[in-house]
């Protein structure tokens, strides 16, 4: 029974599987397209919104100042060892499933199952919280130009009751407006004038609700199109961002920058905890690995170019952002916009909004297409029902999957709070992150003779720097988030232990 659970699947099995007729995706991906697919999935929500609270600090945790730009470097310098690590087995297993399927080679069935569950809260998860950020900058965009959006069509019970409550401790409404923003006001306002059945508020987030059936069309049609969508979404915001750099540049004080790190080292690493959210992504590259033409070569290459560009522009945009406007100002929503808008730029500052919501918008398509191939990687191999794996016969996509995705995430995204996603979120990403380098230690020693087109360098140490980074990122998350996870884990070992294990192919074909 414990050798079962611990079985593991050769590499020359993955891509005999990976290239059978009847279960083939069309490799139609290049390098630019790749690189734009990780670069995609990384800038969004992440440097739009995180970058201004992680700055001037929040609720749980105190800001970097303008030393936000060591945070930054901090969370790359960990991330580039968990890239390296995941270069090196998308060069070899050039297949559907991202770090699943790398747990499935090295370490053995059920932890792969655990990271294939786990890696729902990245990606499905992760992309609610996306949605919703989306959501959030539209409603914005709305009211820039005039036009009205009920607002309790546009947020979540929890977050609206809970400003309700808040709005009603003050006696004076322009003291609660000062005090707590327009943001919150307008929450208050949609439990206070969203209809009611049977006396419970109706209210649904439904932009939310909109871009992800629209995102999940667009990837159900063929991967081309969605990569040639997403190349065009990236080519959007970063444009975007070129016009803030460019145009903040001019708007610079030097004497914003000082102090540079008014609240020390404590700022500094409490603030690379919240960015952390800016970087998750450019593992969703590696799911794409079998609809690449040349994996082997442009996977490595497209991972870690996608995480350098991503980078250099966190760092520019952090230092025109804290040079624009003093660091205890930016703790809002939108600080890249708010940094015009104190200036009375407000043409400058829509400007910004339509490049956050084409940014939230690539993110989305580069997660909704991360997850259902995780899914099908999953189905594939019998740990879920076999209708997952389907293919359409057009399309040649993971159509079933991709609409179940859809399904769940416009569900939550509608109902849920956005915190609460980011930090589950987070230590998702980050448990398969440490998993991943685990087993590129691991399949060195049993597997040394396997080609491999790119090889982590400096192994043990680079895996292990990725493993006490990720590690050390994870315990900084609040205690409610670890409760959660393992709630989720447990979920997921009950239906291993009662369905996928008995369904396994590879037990089968013992």
């Amino acid at each position: 029974m414990w050798r079962e659970l611990f079985r593991t699947k050769p590499l020359e099995r993955l891509k005999a599987e990976a290239e059978a007729p009847a279960g083939r995706l069309r490799r139609a991906l290049g390098p630019v397209q790749l690189t734009s697919l990780g670069i995609g999935a990384m800038v969004g929500a992440g440097i739009f919104a995180t970058v201004g609270t992680a700055a001037a600090g929040g609720a749980h945790h105190i800001g970097a100042g303008p030393a936000i730009v060591i945070s930054f470097i901090l969370v790359a310098i960990a991330c580039s060892f968990a890239a390296l690590c995941y270069a090196e087995f998308a060069s070899m297993a050039p297949v559907s499933g991202s770090a699943y399927t790398y747990a499935y080679a090295t370490l053995g069935e059920l932890v792969a199952w655990i990271i294939g569950w786990d890696l729902i809260l990245e990606y499905a998860v992760g992309n609610v919280a996306v949605a919703i950020s989306w959501s959030d900058y539209f409603q914005e965009l709305l009211r820039g130009v005039g036009l009205s959006f009920p607002s309790w069509l546009g947020t979540d019970l929890r977050t609206a009751k809970q400003a309700a409550e808040l709005v009603a401790g003050f006696a004076d409404p322009s003291l609660a407006l000062a005090e707590l923003g327009a943001a919150a006001m307008r929450h208050a306002e949609a439990f206070a004038q969203a209809p009611r059945i049977l006396g419970a508020p109706l209210i649904f987030n439904v932009p939310a609700v909109a871009i992800v059936a629209l995102v999940t069309w667009i990837l159900v049609i063929g991967i081309r199109e969605s990569a040639r969508f997403n190349t065009t979404m990236v080519a959007i915001k970063l444009a975007t961002i070129l016009f803030f750099v460019g145009l903040g540049f001019f708007y610079v004080k030097p004497e914003n920058w000082k102090p540079f790190a008014p609240n020390g080292l404590a700022g500094i690493t409490g603030a690379a905890a919240i960015i952390f959210f800016a970087y998750i992504g450019f593992d969703a590259l590696s799911t794409a690995a079998e609809e690449a033409r040349r994996p082997q070569r442009d996977m490595p290459l497209s991972i870690l170019a996608s995480l350098i560009i991503c980078t250099v522009i966190y760092i520019l945009v952090s230092l025109i952002l804290t040079g624009m406007s003093r660091w205890d100002t930016l703790g809002t929503a939108e600080p890249l916009a708010t940094a015009f808008t104190n200036r009375g730029m407000h043409w400058a500052a829509g400007i910004v909004s339509v490049g956050a919501l084409v940014a939230t918008t690539s993110v989305l398509v580069a997660f909704q297409l991360g997850q259902p191939r995780i899914f099908f990687a999953m189905a594939r191999d019998g740990l879920l029902p076999q209708w997952a794996a389907a293919v359409h016969p057009r399309y040649r996509t993971p159509h079933v999957t991709t609409i179940l995705t859809g399904v769940f995430v416009g569900f939550f995204s509608g109902i849920t709070n956005i915190n609460e996603m980011v930090e589950l979120t987070n230590i998702g990403t980050l448990f398969a992150f440490v998993l991943v380098a685990a087993g590129i230690i691991v399949l060195r020693r049993a597997r040394p003779d396997l080609p491999r087109p790119f090889r982590t360098p400096l192994v043990p140490w680079v895996p292990l720097a990725a493993i006490l980074c990720c590690g050390y990122l994870m315990f900084q998350l609040p205690r409610v988030t670890w409760i959660r996870f393992f709630l989720w884990l447990a979920a997921g070992l009950a239906i291993y232990f009662l369905y996928s294990q008995r369904r396994s192919r590879l037990k089968q074909n013992l």
